[in-house]
């Protein structure tokens, strides 16, 4: 124990965490003894014989399990970004144990009766908006964990509630272990069309494996995405295509089982609670309220851009068997090969000329810049500060008064311990302790960008741009945050507005005076020549019905295995295909499917609410109107967004924030302007 470091506060400056001094073999202890502290407390809160008050049960209960907190803020982000087989088998142990954790403390009957007490007698006027929240909030996690089920109920609820843990854990382990596995082994003749950078990374991962003057290519972003949109061999890009979209479909990493168990054990909890389906318990709370108003968003989108589809697929295909002969049909693992050739010759640029200019330190000083020139933050980098891989970047963040908001940990290239995509997490929340201290986030950034390789730095292609601007956007939610209980802070909001402030962000990807201030070649320094800017901004358009229809599926994907009302056994592949069918693009092919490898649904958090990316898109296109209006670097607007929504976190209902800023609900309309689905009649401010 007095080994272990989280044993007690880290005392780092800031409380920064000293992952210099963590080892796998910390976690587990930790965790038990961190366990058994948290019961202590919750029985200091049942047995308080006071009567039950909103400080001594639901701000007690808020303020508990601070150890576990601070060892989990560090389990969760290591078992995705810096996993190998020690800790996988740690979390296999650990899961079980804490949802069991978990599961006490929500079936406690005393517990809960001491809630009910505090809900009946609380009286809002003499309380703060975010004091009300967080009762609804507790009261809701309760309750939608069984609290006010019999108690053989309860029992059924645990077993459920632990059987699905353990489902998603093996899910977790299986999509990294397969993409990993997965290798396609090339010679240069096998290379012709790829670019440079692309064809030098080929080369690094190859050597790296101890197979110099080979090229590999892999399942990860900065691999497969390059080889898609530019190889030559249609032959090797449909072999690339079936090895990535057949993931975990068989053999020994096979998820076909578990994602129906998944959800047939997410049914049952439903069922349980109440419910018919699973969407119905989970969007009760949710923004979009019920699956009727999901499906509702769903065909109007796919109304509204079906013409586009249509033209979009029409103009890619005569362009293709322009070059390929009448006969050709055009197939899934071609679409990103002719429409990268497509967009070359519509805008006379390709993501190739544009790495050069973004190159990853400047566009780090670009993202950082934009927050700078909106809020007023500052990014100083902190050199002191312990990281766990030698890639991790530091900062500390300051507002406009030098007052310190936070840290932010970067951490951008791929590696075989680290799951695929990005995403922001937070090691520690904002919140104010019980002695009125304002405990600033420690957030994280992780990324699979481009790696630099012998003779060139990390250039970034532009979607990868999009990508780090995106994750910023959650970044800067939590760094911003004010609010009182950590719980309510940040990013713990609503799953279908969490990814508003992200999709903002991305809106600058477009706008001449934000790619000015950052995108400089990397030898010459010289700005993207006007002209090449110009296209790049023209091209936003390029393909957003396909995107549309793309996002469209996956949601769909999600909402018919959530909305099950009978236990699944059928096909996996039939079932996902139905699914899709008034989305499809392309002809199903033999074999493929989402679902196995969907970890946002049967892995992460987004179970029936993968719809959010598209909801979320609706709203920020219309807050970004707002800015299109008054000046996209707007000070007033700006400071307006921050206060209204970038401050608040979960402290309000997202629809009161957004009212507040914007002065009326989102509306769709936004969104089909921008995506040119219907014209403009806005005259943007000077």
């Amino acid at each position: 124990m007095d080994s272990n470091i989280f044993f007690s506060e880290f005392t780092l400056k800031h409380g920064a965490i000293p992952f210099n001094k963590i080892s796998n073999a910390d976690f587990e202890p930790a965790i038990t003894e961190a366990i058994n502290r948290h019961n202590a407390e919750i029985n200091q809160i049942v047995n308080n014989p006071q009567q039950p008050t909103f400080e001594n049960t639901i701000v007690a209960l808020e303020r508990s399990g601070a150890m576990l907190s601070r060892v989990l803020g560090v389990f969760f982000p290591f078992l995705s970004a810096n996993s190998d087989d020690e800790l996988l088998a740690i979390s296999e142990r650990l899961m079980p144990v804490l949802d069991s954790h978990s599961n006490e403390i929500t079936l406690n009957e005393q517990l809960w009766q001491r809630i009910k007490c505090v809900d009946d007698r609380f009286d809002p006027s003499q309380h703060t908006t975010e004091d009300a929240m967080l009762l609804k909030r507790t009261k809701d996690a309760f309750v939608n964990s069984g609290a006010s089920l019999s108690p053989d109920k309860k029992e059924q609820f645990k077993q459920l509630s632990n059987r699905l843990a353990q489902l998603q854990l093996k899910f977790e382990r299986n999509t990294l272990k397969e993409m990993a596995r997965h290798e396609l082994w090339l010679t240069a003749d096998d290379l012709q069309g790829l670019p440079e950078t692309a064809v030098e990374a080929a080369a690094m991962d190859a050597k790296a494996k101890g197979r110099e003057g080979e090229y590999l290519i892999t399942l990860r972003a900065p691999s497969y995405l390059p080889f898609m949109k530019y190889a030559v061999r249609r032959d090797l890009r449909e072999q690339l295509y079936m090895m990535y979209n057949t993931q975990c479909t068989g053999g020994e990493f096979s998820n076909m089982l578990i994602i129906q168990q998944i959800a047939n054990t997410r049914l049952e909890i439903a069922k349980l609670l109440g419910y018919d389906c699973y969407a119905d318990y989970h969007l009760k709370n949710m923004m979009a309220e019920n699956k009727e108003n999901v499906y509702d968003m769903f065909n109007r989108m796919h109304d509204a851009y079906l013409p586009a589809l249509k033209a979009e697929m029409d103009e890619l295909t005569r362009f293709a068997r322009s070059r390929e002969g009448d006969d050709f049909q055009l197939m899934p693992w071609d679409y990103s090969f002719y429409a990268r050739m497509l967009k070359d010759e519509k805008f006379h640029f390709n993501d190739e000329q544009l790495r050069p200019y973004f190159e990853l330190n400047n566009v780090i000083k670009g993202v950082f810049g934009l927050a700078t020139k909106l809020y007023g933050i500052t990014f100083v980098p902190n050199h002191e500060a312990p990281v766990f891989h030698p890639d991790m970047l530091v900062y500390d963040v300051l507002d406009d008064d030098k007052r310190f908001l936070g840290m932010l940990y970067t951490d951008f290239f791929p590696r075989d311990t680290k799951q695929s995509g990005a995403w922001m997490t937070d090691f520690r929340d904002q919140y104010v302790d019980n002695n009125g201290n304002d405990i600033r986030p420690l957030v994280s950034l992780t990324m699979n960008f481009t790696k630099p390789t012998d003779s060139k730095p990390s250039l970034l292609t532009l979607q990868e741009v999009r990508t780090f601007l995106h994750e910023f956007g959650h970044a800067l939610h939590s760094l911003l945050s004010q609010c009182h209980y950590a719980s309510l802070s940040g990013t713990s909001v609503e799953r279908d507005f969490v990814e508003m402030p992200s999709q903002f962000n991305e809106n600058y990807l477009f706008q001449a005076e934000f790619l000015n201030s950052f995108a400089k070649h990397y030898i010459t320094h010289e700005n993207i020549p006007e002209s090449l800017l110009n296209q790049v901004i023209e091209s936003s358009r390029f393909g957003v019905a396909y995107a549309c229809f793309r996002q469209l599926g996956f949601g769909r994907i999600d909402m018919a295995w959530h909305t099950l009302k009978e236990p699944f056994s059928d096909d996996v592949l039939s079932f996902e295909n139905m699914a899709m069918d008034s989305v499809r693009i392309f002809p199903p092919i033999d074999g493929c499917a989402m679902s196995p490898q969907f970890g946002h649904i049967f892995g992460g958090g987004y179970a029936a609410g993968y719809y959010g990316y598209k909801w979320a898109e609706m709203i920020e296109a219309d807050a970004f109107r707002q800015f299109l209006q008054d000046g996209i670097f707007n000070p007033q607007t700006a400071q307006s967004l921050r206060d209204n929504i970038l401050t608040k976190g979960g402290s309000e209902h997202p629809m009161t924030l957004y009212k507040r800023f914007r002065g009326s609900a989102p509306d769709i309309q936004a969104l089909l302007i921008r995506d040119g689905i219907i014209p403009d009649g806005i005259i943007p401010a000077t």
